[in-house]
């Protein structure tokens, strides 16, 4: 799901120091941690999968190109992730679901290390990030055609490398500034889904 955050939470900060991950530690820390949930009102609800891929330490990150038949953000970088449907039971349901049906991941494939705070999209969407690892390696990914154009497998050090960290014109120069995105091949990671990931590049420290 890609978009503009704006208001209840922004990152603006440069990529991170490269630090190897330990997942267990980020799990208790992320269930430590004070999570700034947004309570429920009439605002549609969505969440998105930030899937950890291989062996580690140096996990992949998946990210999905959008085709340009899909309604909103054609062409552009996102998570797997969308609107919540009314059986959804949680959140977590929400985003495991999406990734099931975007880029073919069994939810009980998903080891789910915890959840990222809530956060408001351009469009009024209320989304919830959630971190997972995917517990098997390679893994046979099948995409759905209509909305999902190719798979992107960045390495977190990629991520965490400054040299890879740039920033993108969300809006004419003269209405607002340039937004932090990062670079990945011929990919440019912005909007939403580059606000995502410094939110949990910064939560890694």
């Amino acid at each position: 799901m890609a978009g503009e955050w704006q208001g209840h939470w922004c990152y603006h900060g440069p990529a991170m120091p490269q630090t190897p991950i330990d997942l267990d530690h980020f799990s208790r820390r992320l269930a430590s941690r004070q999570r700034k949930p947004i309570p429920i009102d009439v605002r549609p609800r969505a969440a998105v999968l930030i899937a950890l891929y291989g062996p580690g330490p140096d996990y992949r990150v998946l990210y999905t190109v959008r085709t340009h038949h899909v309604e909103h953000h054609k062409g552009e970088i996102s998570f797997p992730g969308g609107g919540r449907d009314p059986e959804d039971g949680s959140e977590v349901h929400t985003a495991l679901r999406e990734g099931h049906e975007e880029i073919g991941v069994v939810p009980s494939d998903v080891q789910v290390v915890g959840l990222l705070d809530d956060m408001v999209t351009r469009t009024n969407f209320v989304v919830t990030p959630i971190v997972g690892r995917l517990a098997r390696h390679p893994y046979p990914f099948v995409h759905a055609p209509l909305e999902v154009a190719e798979i992107l497998e960045v390495p977190l050090s990629h991520l965490q490398d400054a040299a890879n960290y740039t920033t993108h014109p969300q809006l004419p120069p003269d209405r607002q500034p340039s937004f932090p995105s990062y670079r990945f091949g011929e990919h440019i990671i912005f909007g939403a889904t580059a606000r995502m990931t410094g939110h949990f590049l910064a939560l890694l420290q």
